[in-house]
């Protein structure tokens, strides 16, 4: 061995001082936390991490701000339901008060114009409608009506009262007239109390009707009929004039209803509307015929005492259709005039000669006959 080996040194295996890099240990790159703060970085587009709660209240408030409209307007929904429902019920129950009494009014009309009717047999049917009457009145007295409609309610009660006081104080001045030696006065009274049926018509439409109407369109309720309810059906017939006419045939029928005195009708006049054309006989008579073609037909009660009862037909014999009418008048006083009004008449013939013929009644007691009919040739023409 060279002697020079032996001086070598083996300085590769000897400590060396430290460097920087092994004295600062190696960076380390930490990974964001699932879930937790990390590094404080934010996703790209997200809301600023301060934002967030304040986002989170305002979709609140915004949640309950449309729970609260929306609650809101089902509960309004609701009260308006109730609301109609509530009109609806009382009104509807009112309508069957109201039709019962006009039907109560109508065979009033009817019991005084039935011809040849006896006292007693009056006073049954007058005494009928007054109970009639006050099965109404108690009905009404038991509907219980929506708050804003109670003073209402009260006067369809008035209303009804006053047609029960009414009816019930004619039958009582009618017994008297079978053993009155005169009926001066009579007349008078019956009219006093014939006032109280007038009286209740404007009670139920003035401060009834009218009223209710206009509490139903303040508060909003639609499709609801306020009822109407009429019960003197013809003013003319509760005159003091017409109800002395009414005692007048009651005692000629209290004294063996055979009739006395002069008594009759006869034909006035024909007229086409609307033209107002009056027919004549004996001569053609060339009219209009449009959809509202119709004939006036006027008579009169050309005896002394009050006729009723009256029934005037029209008649068009023409090959087809035959065009038959009948209308009736209820009553007309002594020199009096009424008319009836014939519309509807259907399908006529054009352009040819026809007849229209007007027959009126006759009254019982009645002789002239002649001059209660009238035919007319007429030709119609499309204008």
């Amino acid at each position: 061995m060279d002697p020079r080996d032996d001086d070598i040194d083996f300085d590769f295996f000897e400590d060396e001082p430290a460097t920087t890099e092994a004295q600062s240990p190696q960076a380390r790159v930490r990974l964001p936390r699932r879930g937790g703060r990390g590094t404080g970085m934010r996703r790209p587009g997200g809301p600023p991490r301060g934002l967030t709660p304040f986002v989170r209240l305002l979709g609140a408030v915004v949640v309950l701000v449309v729970l609260f409209v929306f609650f809101g307007l089902a509960i309004q929904s609701c009260a308006s339901t109730s609301k109609h429902d509530a009109y609806a019920s009382y009104m509807s129950a009112v309508a069957k008060i109201g039709h019962s009494s006009q039907a109560d009014g109508t065979a009033f009309a009817n019991a005084l114009t039935t011809p040849g009717v006896k006292v007693p047999a009056l006073v049954q049917t007058l005494d009928g409608i007054v109970t009639s009457e006050r099965q109404n009145l108690a009905q009404a007295e038991k509907v219980d009506p929506p708050g804003k409609l109670r003073p209402e309610n009260q006067h369809v009660i008035d209303a009804l009262q006053l047609r029960i006081d009414g009816v019930q104080g004619i039958a009582r001045t009618l017994q008297q007239v079978p053993g009155a030696a005169s009926t001066t006065g009579d007349a008078a009274t019956l009219a006093e109390q014939a006032a109280r049926l007038s009286a209740s018509d404007i009670v139920w439409s003035d401060l009834f009707h009218d009223p209710a109407f206009t509490q139903l369109t303040q508060d909003g309720v639609k499709d609801v009929q306020v009822p109407t309810s009429q019960f003197v059906v013809n003013s003319a017939l509760v005159t003091e004039h017409s109800l002395s006419g009414v005692l007048q045939r009651l005692k000629g029928a209290a004294t063996g209803g055979k009739p006395t005195g002069l008594h009759g009708t006869n034909l006035v006049s024909v007229k086409a509307i609307p033209a107002n054309q009056t027919l004549q006989e004996g001569t053609t008579n060339t009219v209009t015929a449009g959809t509202d073609l119709g004939f006036v037909v006027t008579i009169q009660d050309s005896g002394d005492s009050q006729e009723v009862d009256i029934k005037v037909t029209l008649t068009i014999p023409q090959n087809t259709p035959v065009i038959t009418k009948t209308l009736t008048i209820p009553a007309i006083n002594a020199g009096a005039q009424k008319s009836v009004t014939f519309t509807n008449l259907g399908e006529v013939n054009f352009a040819r000669t026809e007849q229209l013929n007007v027959d009126v009644a006759a009254v019982p007691g009645e002789v002239r006959l002649d001059n209660n009919k009238a035919s007319y040739p007429i030709i119609f023409s499309l204008g």
